[in-house]
């Protein structure tokens, strides 16, 4: 069993925490003790440089001895994963799906990808033959020339490259008159750069009769000069360039013919006429035609096929007939197409095994989905929730969506129309089954289940750790500082858990944290508190504030009761309460109520004015509170001391309700073990006894 020693992290100066493996691990604790401390030290454990910003306030300015936050001993928990509001913030309530990654979480398993491959490796040599004529490059090449034409309805686009290169004809092939000294430069393979440096410069032509690039006379030479920037821009020879290079390398997969039709036009010496361009755009649409067929068979995979009906006519259907592009129609392009059609024609003899197993992947991811549909529409049914999910396919994948039941579409934006509470319970149901797909070595529960009600708190348990397709059996540390699931899990359905999880307290003393085992006969009635505390408290007062409790919450106010009270209001004469008003009580029902009290407690003779002396010596009380070890006890004095009264208002309402803890009158632990009352409140009352 792993001990877990947390040092010098935020409010904790060393915690040891033990942690069962394949077990839920409950460690509860008051607000304050450093829970989320825990979790994100654990958690940072991996990662020195979050550890850094643990490391507690007291030591950031001055830091002498060179203190560190350490975590030691969870080095086995390489990976973790943690519930927290930052997982619901990071992962859940998508745009587009409730959670992100539905696919990977609940479809993408070892069973799917399994069937996948089975799938796909009947038309596997067809991948091959696509690698092995490097195919993926001649895409490239189709889509870059497919992008000079820029088609319209009507023609070739104004904007488009191929008109913008040659609408007026080629001008590198065919050297403007006039300009014939300049060939050697429009011809090089600089000719762009010279031409944007050229066309700049003739903007200095007005300002001197010097040439602005060797300073030599311009005298009979403007003219020419300027013509270079207005027969010529960097652009359109840019175009040209590139509209060649793509031509001359996809020249072998045109027909003779059509190579020659294509030269003649890139090499026009006039603008392209009405014929050619209607070449072109035929030449564009037998390209992009290639190009899609190519490209479905580059992506061929399982949702290709995922609602075809007729196998064979759909494989028939991939298969790519040059005689409908004559102008492709070349050997090298029949040398490329012929066996991709071959490999379709081998495909066509499997169809039946790939309907078989395709109808059978259907049939296991329709499985899946119907479980988890049930399985999480179930809890959020009996949880009380108006919300309901559904698991569709999306681009070739598969998205959870959420639904209310008042509306017949999904719900976009879930994180804006989910209450606090119902966005914490979608958010640890989908926690759930994504560590279910992770499998990670430890999961961390921080606070998970404190905002909600009874009822959605013990079904959230149960999803959580019940069933087949649970957390059970995983190493799990729930941080929390709610005691219903304790009870729920260890005393009132302890059958219903296995392993049966593990439960222990957080005590949190000066920075120190320690934790003490909860076990089952731990979770007490408070009458069974009040006894245990009557029978083995060494402190007589002590036994006496137990003993008038446990009247109290049998309401039992009777004469024992009310002697009780007047001795902690320390009234020299006892009062009691009738129906007319409040009168002294006399001997005898003083002596009776005494002689009860002496039974019930094993009391030696408990006399009210002996004990009434004891109450009014501030020192003796005092004495008591400072060598006390429980802070429940030192609350339960300070109110004696002081009659109940504190300066502030906010550490009297404490007091006065003694720190309530839910489900107190059926279970609770025994505050005298279990430290359930926060350091500063007795802080603030050993102020105020100070004080007297």
């Amino acid at each position: 069993m792993p001990e877990i020693i947390i040092k010098n992290c935020n409010s904790i100066d060393e915690a040891n925490i033990s942690i069962e493996i394949g077990k839920l691990n409950i460690k509860y604790g008051i607000n304050g003790t450093g829970k989320s401390t825990i979790a994100k030290a654990i958690e940072s454990n991996n990662n020195p440089d979050n550890l850094i910003g643990l490391l507690p306030f007291k030591y950031r300015e001055e830091n002498l001895d060179e203190i560190i936050s350490t975590v030691e001993g969870a080095e086995d928990f390489t990976n973790i994963v943690i519930f927290n509001e930052e997982y619901i913030n990071q992962f859940v309530f998508k745009q587009e799906e409730l959670v992100e990654n539905s696919f990977e979480i609940f479809i993408k398993d070892a069973n799917y990808i399994n069937n996948l491959h089975a799938v796909e490796t009947l038309f596997s040599d067809i991948k091959t033959t696509f690698q092995e004529k490097d195919l993926s490059k001649i895409i490239e090449d189709l889509i870059a020339l497919s992008g000079t034409f820029s088609t319209t309805k009507d023609g070739m686009g104004k904007n488009s490259k191929m008109v913008q290169a040659l609408g007026n004809g080629n001008k590198i092939e065919n050297i403007p008159v006039g300009l014939e000294d300049y060939t050697e430069y429009l011809q090089s393979n600089q000719n762009t750069v010279w031409i944007k440096w050229q066309t700049a410069g003739s903007g200095f032509l007005e300002l001197s009769d010097k040439c602005p690039y060797c300073t030599s006379s311009t005298n009979g030479k403007i003219a020419t000069i300027k013509k270079v920037s207005e027969e010529f821009n960097d652009k359109s020879i840019s175009y040209l360039l590139n509209i060649i290079t793509v031509m001359e390398s996809l020249k072998i997969y045109f027909t003779d013919t059509a190579q020659e039709t294509i030269e003649k036009i890139t090499k026009n010496k006039i603008a392209i006429n009405e014929a050619e361009e209607s070449f072109l755009k035929i030449v564009k649409q037998r390209i992009d035609l290639l190009k899609k067929q190519l490209e479905k068979l580059q992506k061929l995979a399982y949702f290709t096929f995922d609602n075809v009906t007729n196998m064979k006519e759909e494989i028939e259907s991939l298969k790519i007939d040059l005689s409908l592009m004559p102008e492709l129609n070349s050997t090298n392009t029949q040398e490329i197409i012929n066996p991709l059609n071959e490999s379709l024609d081998r495909l066509i003899q499997k169809a039946s095994e790939l309907q078989g197993k395709i109808k059978h992947q259907k049939k296991q991811i329709g499985k899946k989905i119907d479980n988890y549909k049930i399985e999480i529409n179930d809890f959020l049914h009996f949880a009380g929730y108006k919300y309901t999910i559904e698991i569709e396919e999306v681009r070739q994948e598969y998205k959870m969506k959420l639904r209310h039941c008042d509306l017949s579409i999904s719900v976009e934006k879930g994180n804006q129309h989910l209450s606090y509470g119902e966005k914490n319970a979608f958010a640890l149901m989908l926690f759930m089954y994504d560590c279910l797909s992770k499998n990670p070595d430890l999961i961390i529960l921080d606070d998970p289940i404190s905002s909600f009600d009874k009822n959605k708190k013990f079904a959230i348990i149960e999803r959580l750790f019940r069933g087949e397709k649970s957390l059970r059996g995983k190493t799990v540390l729930m941080l929390t500082h709610d005691i219903d699931p304790i009870i729920d899990i260890l005393k009132i359905l302890p059958g219903n858990f296995e392993p049966l999880p593990v439960a222990s307290f957080l005590k949190s003393r000066n920075g120190i944290i320690q934790e003490i085992p909860i076990v089952r006969d731990d979770l007490m009635t408070f009458a069974q508190v009040c006894n245990e505390n009557i029978t083995h408290n060494p402190e007589n007062i002590i036994k006496l504030i137990y003993l008038r409790r446990y009247y109290e919450v049998l309401d039992n106010k009777g004469l024992e009761y009310q002697l009780l009270a007047n001795l902690f209001h320390k009234r020299e004469i006892p009062m009691k309460f009738i129906s007319t008003g409040e009168v002294e009580m006399n001997e005898d029902e003083i002596s009776e109520a005494s002689a009860s009290i002496n039974n019930k407690i094993t009391y030696a003779n408990f006399d009210y004015t002996q004990q009434l002396k004891i109450m009014k010596n501030e020192a003796t009380l005092k004495s008591i509170y400072t060598t006390s070890q429980s802070n429940y006890e030192k609350l339960q004095l300070f109110r004696i001391i002081n009659i109940g009264r504190h300066p502030s208002d906010v550490i009297q309402k404490y007091i006065n309700e003694t720190y309530h803890i839910e489900n107190e009158y059926v279970s609770q632990l025994n505050p005298t073990k279990y430290e359930m009352i926060p350091e500063f409140i007795i802080e603030e009352c050993t102020i105020a006894i100070n004080a007297l």
